[in-house]
């Protein structure tokens, strides 16, 4: 029988926690994930080395992962320390590296993958340094996710401030996929991220694949509110 092929679009602690569970289905899974977190350990590290968003990746890994939950928790370890190691995911400063090594987000992951001994595949929306953009129903520009997200402000659009380069790996497994899933998450940092991409949306809308959106069980607080344009 011919294995179904599933992609999920998403990032953060929902995309996590629906790969986690949907690992164990006889498909294969495609993860992609987005890159423009710029908050705590992760934010740090863009700033220091110009790297893409990890934390998500990370801990997408760390969910697929079939290795003993003992050896998966040491990825999301953080270390507490008086130094500016403090804080820093394990999980994060093993993918800076290797992308300092290698110079490709997709090839650390490969690498970590192996290690962690993931049978799925994970992807980078991009391998650029994005910063996404929110502009305000007043008209005020907020740069960075993180920033957008504490800025309690109602938003009227969504943008980067780079034009992304989407991974073509992404465009083919949507071209292949038998399911298309919009993971369910935060509106703004893991929904938002990938349908500003114009040919993300052309790309699904294209497909023969069915789309399904894992819906939150709540909604985020009222300071986080959003409209459409």
């Amino acid at each position: 029988m011919k294995r179904r092929k599933i992609v999920l679009l998403g990032g953060g602690t929902g995309t996590s926690t629906v790969l986690r569970g949907l690992k164990y289905f006889p498909a294969d899974i495609t993860a992609v994930i987005t890159v423009s977190d710029n908050g705590r350990s992760t934010g740090r590290l863009r700033k220091e080395f110009s790297t893409p968003g990890v934390g998500d990746i990370r801990h997408v890994l760390s969910s697929l992962s079939t290795l003993p939950d003992e050896i998966k928790d040491i990825m999301e370890y953080r270390m507490n320390t008086y130094s500016e190691l403090n804080g820093h995911s394990m999980g994060n400063l093993i993918l800076t590296t290797l992308y300092q090594k290698t110079g490709s987000l997709k090839t650390s992951i490969e690498y970590l993958s192996k290690l962690l001994r993931v049978e799925h595949t994970v992807l980078p929306l991009s391998e650029d340094n994005l910063t996404l953009m929110g502009e305000t129903e007043d008209g005020e520009i907020i740069e960075g996710e993180e920033e957008i997200t504490l800025a309690n402000k109602t938003y009227k659009r969504i943008f980067y401030k780079e034009e992304p380069t989407i991974f073509p790996e992404v465009f083919n497994s949507i071209k292949e996929a038998d399911l298309v899933i919009i993971s369910m998450g935060s509106l703004y940092t893991s929904i938002l991220p990938h349908l500003i991409c114009k040919d993300v949306v052309e790309a699904i809308n294209k497909s023969k694949a069915r789309v399904m959106y894992i819906c939150n069980a709540m909604t985020q607080p009222r300071r986080n509110r959003w409209i459409w344009s």
